[in-house]
């Protein structure tokens, strides 16, 4: 006996299978012939190992293979040190190192004093961008 809930339980899963649209005529005629196409490369009227008989060459092998060796860049993609992921967590995780050193050892005034400097390096390097851009002149 079930009692009532405002909760709802899950219900097992069903097992429902759609079955593929089978055509016996269809099967029959590939059977024939591909029987008949062996038939004919045992004669040596097609040539051996044609088995779709069209010459299309299939290469099942990887596209992606020795991608990833070695750690390299992409290529036509520019990479510097500045601009990578690794620099940039180091860089982070250095900034909150030395902020829970400031907190601790002075207070919040070191906190303030490393968020002025950061806000002060932020706004010389977009300056120095902003500069060094040719679209803005």
């Amino acid at each position: 006996m079930k009692f009532p809930s405002i909760f709802r339980t899950s219900k097992p899963m069903r097992f429902d299978i759609k079955p593929r649209y089978y055509d016996p005529v269809k099967e029959e005629i590939d059977q024939r012939t591909q029987k008949i196409r062996r038939e004919l490369q045992a004669d040596g009227a097609l040539p051996m190992g044609d088995e779709d008989g069209d010459n299309i060459r299939r290469d099942y092998g990887s596209s992606i293979r020795g991608a990833f060796t070695a750690g390299g860049q992409i290529k036509g993609r520019q990479s510097s040190p500045l601009t990578s992921a690794g620099l940039i967590r180091l860089v982070i995780f250095v900034f909150l190192v030395a902020a829970l050193f400031g907190y601790v050892y002075y207070g919040p005034d070191a906190i303030y004093a490393m968020l002025y400097a950061l806000g002060g390096i932020a706004l010389l390097v977009l300056f120095f961008r902003l500069r060094k851009n040719p679209k803005n002149r």
